[in-house]
């Protein structure tokens, strides 16, 4: 199923706000996404029609299994890019933290896993290298 950067978005932010607070309030999604609630509904309406998540008005919000697996997809994609961004390349966290949110949804998984690999890689056969790496960063 095809879904916009914009509907990822509001998928992750979703799935956020449940592993965090257990519920999914529309103005809960209006903060985190910086919009007004009538725009979370609108998109809530869009997400509903697609099977991505089942609310109704005044109702809880769900997301269903297919809602759940993209917000995972890309909350993982998130984390693990926020993490390499900081870990290997030596990005500080705030800007690391924006960057992964914006690559995250445009980033193939084959890329991702190649990411993951050299990771991997040089963290583990390469330590010394990644640290002068890091080292020289921080000193620029």
């Amino acid at each position: 199923m095809q879904v916009s950067k914009r509907e990822e978005e509001y998928l992750e932010a979703m799935y956020i706000l449940h592993k965090n607070k257990g519920v999914i309030r529309v103005k809960d999604i209006a903060k985190i996404m910086n919009v007004k609630p009538p725009s979370v509904v609108d998109a809530l309406k869009k997400l509903a029609e697609k099977g991505l998540v089942e609310y109704e008005k005044y109702d809880r919000i769900l997301l269903t299994d297919a809602g759940r697996k993209i917000a995972e997809e890309t909350y993982s994609k998130h984390v693990f890019l926020t993490k390499f961004f900081v870990d290997i390349l030596g990005i500080p966290p705030e800007i690391a933290e924006h960057d992964a949110c914006q690559f995250e949804h445009y980033v193939s998984e084959v890329t991702v896993k190649r990411m993951k690999e050299f990771a991997k890689f040089i963290q583990e056969q390469c330590p010394y290298v990644l640290k002068q790496f890091l080292k020289e960063k921080l000193e620029e």
